[in-house]
C-alpha cells in the first residue's frame, strides 16, 4: 500500500495533480483533516476499502487542523505504511495571476491582498516543504507538462532529481523571458530569415534545422553548451535548486533559437527525465505578418 501526501501552495496545481492521479488508478481524497489519517489507514488495512495507491490532499484550507499532519504521518509509520510527500510550488507573481484569472480569493486573505496571503502561506508551509520528498515548481509548466511530470514520478517510476529544466526559445525583439536563470544569444549564427525558401519555415522544419546546424559555429557552441550543463546541473541539484529555466534567443525566436533549443532539449532529455521544451515566439512573426496584411 502506498500513501502519497499532496500539499503545497494554493494555486500551484494540486487539483490538477489529483485529477491526473485519479485517471491512473489512485484513490484520491481532497482536504482530508490530518487527524483522520490514522482512522483512514486502519480502514484501508482492514480491507474495507480495496486499494493499493492512495493520494491525500492536505493544505492550508484545513486551518489549524493542518498542523496535525506530522503526528498523523507518524501513525502511518506505526502501521508499517510507507508514504511520500509531494509539495507543489510556484512563484508569487504566477500565483497572483492565477488567483486573479480564476477570480478566487486566497484562503489566508479572503478580504485582503492576495500577496499577503501567499507570504503567510509560505511561512506556514516551510516546515512541510523541508520534509517533502518531491518539490515541483509549476511556475513554467503547462497542464500537459505537469501531467507528464506526475506520470514520470508516480506512474512510470522514473528517478526524480529534484530539478525541473525548462528550455525556452525566444526572440530578443519580443523581450527576454523574465524568469530565465540563464540566457544564451545565438544571433551569431547565420540567419535563415534571409533565405527566401527558409524564411517562412521554423526551426522545427528539417530544412531550417539542417541549415542552422551546418555551420561550424553552431556545432561548437552546442558542444560547449552541453559540456557546461554537464557540470552545472549536478551542482544545481546538490545546492537544492528545484527549477532551471534556460533561454535560447535569436532575433525573432523562429529559426536559430528554435533549432538550438530543440537540439539542447534532446540531449538534456536523454540525461534527465524532467526537461520541458517551449518555443515562446515561434509564431509571432507569422501573426504579425497576417495582421499587417489584413
Amino acid at each position: 500500500m502506498q500513501f502519497l501526501i499532496i500539499t503545497g501552495m494554493s494555486g500551484a496545481g494540486k487539483s490538477l495533480c489529483v485529477k491526473y492521479l485519479e485517471d491512473t488508478g489512485y484513490f484520491c481524497v481532497d482536504n482530508l483533516p490530518p487527524s483522520l489519517i490514522p482512522k483512514f489507514a486502519e480502514i484501508c488495512l482492514q480491507g474495507q476499502i480495496k486499494m493499493e495507491k492512495i493520494a491525500l490532499v492536505m493544505d492550508i484550507r484545513g486551518g489549524s487542523l493542518f498542523f496535525e499532519l506530522f503526528p498523523a504521518l507518524e501513525s502511518l509509520a506505526a502501521y508499517g505504511i510507507a508514504y511520500k510527500i509531494l509539495f507543489l510550488e510556484s512563484q508569487d507573481n504566477v500565483l497572483i495571476k492565477r488567483f486573479k484569472e480564476s477570480r478566487r480569493m486566497h484562503p489566508l486573505s479572503p478580504e485582503g491582498r492576495i500577496s499577503d496571503g501567499i507570504t503567510e502561506e509560505r511561512r506556514l508551509l516551510q516546515a512541510v516543504k523541508e520534509k517533502a520528498h518531491y518539490i515541483i515548481d509549476t511556475s513554467n509548466l503547462t497542464p500537459r507538462q505537469l501531467k507528464q511530470e506526475i506520470t514520470n514520478l508516480f506512474i512510470e517510476g522514473k528517478p526524480f532529481s529534484g530539478l525541473i529544466i525548462n528550455v525556452i526559445s525566444f526572440g530578443f525583439k519580443y523581450g527576454v523571458p523574465i524568469d530565465c536563470d540563464l540566457v544564451f544569444d545565438v544571433r551569431f549564427i547565420p540567419n535563415p530569415y534571409y533565405i527566401d525558401t527558409l524564411k517562412p519555415l521554423t526551426g522545427n522544419d528539417k530544412k531550417v534545422s539542417n541549415y542552422v546546424m551546418s555551420f561550424h559555429e553552431s556545432t561548437v557552441f552546442l558542444s560547449k553548451l552541453v559540456d557546461m550543463f554537464d557540470f552545472l546541473i549536478p551542482n544545481y541539484i546538490k545546492e537544492g535548486k528545484n527549477q532551471l529555466v534556460i533561454g535560447i534567443g535569436c532575433t525573432g525566436g523562429k529559426h536559430r533559437s528554435v533549432t538550438i533549443a530543440n537540439r539542447l532539449y534532446e540531449i538534456l532529455k536523454a540525461k534527465n527525465s524532467s526537461v520541458v521544451l517551449e518555443h515562446r515566439d515561434i509564431e509571432k512573426d507569422n501573426r504579425r505578418a497576417r495582421n499587417e496584411s489584413s
